[in-house]
């Protein structure tokens, strides 16, 4: 568990299905916005079990790590955080990518968990460089990432395909400061 001000990060385990399914469920048409199109079998108890277990496995191949966000003042599931596409060699890297409960938003809380994901990232997992990847409109996911330590690289023209449509994004990294 890394643990904040406000709030902690920490693995899913199975007894976090329900709570998963639920802040998918309320947060669809939000979510799905910024993300691809999910199908209805995406939304029940089952799937949500059953990315837990792929979350697990990618993360004992290190493949992946992907984190529940919590507050700390009722332990209540308010997000997703995971670093994602880890490449090993002479990269040492990873994407990172999020997403916060809309009832959430603007309070700082997914700025401290990327504060905190990256510090893991860098200290626990040594990897050098961690990019993120957000649509151009979507500027308080450009402010959380500056806010983290990340900078401006440049516009990836028509990179990913979020419902239906190329769409450009601005991409954004920071290298840890012990390899610099």
């Amino acid at each position: 568990m890394l643990t904040g001000k406000n709030i902690y990060v920490r693995p899913f385990t199975k007894e976090d299905a329900a709570a998963l399914l639920g802040l998918q469920q309320e947060n669809r048409r939000f979510f799905e916005r910024f993300s691809y199109e999910r199908n209805e079998d995406f939304y029940t108890l089952e799937a949500q079990q059953e990315r837990i277990k792929s979350f697990q496995k990618d993360w004992q191949g290190d493949e992946s790590y992907q984190f529940g966000i919590f507050k700390k003042e009722d332990d209540k599931l308010i997000g997703t955080i995971n670093l994602f596409q880890v490449l090993r060699g002479s990269l040492q890297s990873a994407f990172i990518g999020y997403f916060l409960d809309q009832q959430h938003n603007g309070k700082g809380y997914t700025t401290e968990a990327t504060h905190l994901v990256v510090q893991y990232a860098f200290v626990e997992l040594n990897l050098h460089r961690i990019e993120a990847g957000v649509m151009p409109h979507n500027i308080g996911s450009i402010r959380v990432l500056e806010k983290a330590g990340f900078h401006k690289e440049g516009i990836a023209i028509k990179n990913v395909k979020i419902n239906g449509k190329w769409e450009d994004h601005q991409v954004l990294a920071i290298i840890n400061p012990n390899d610099e």
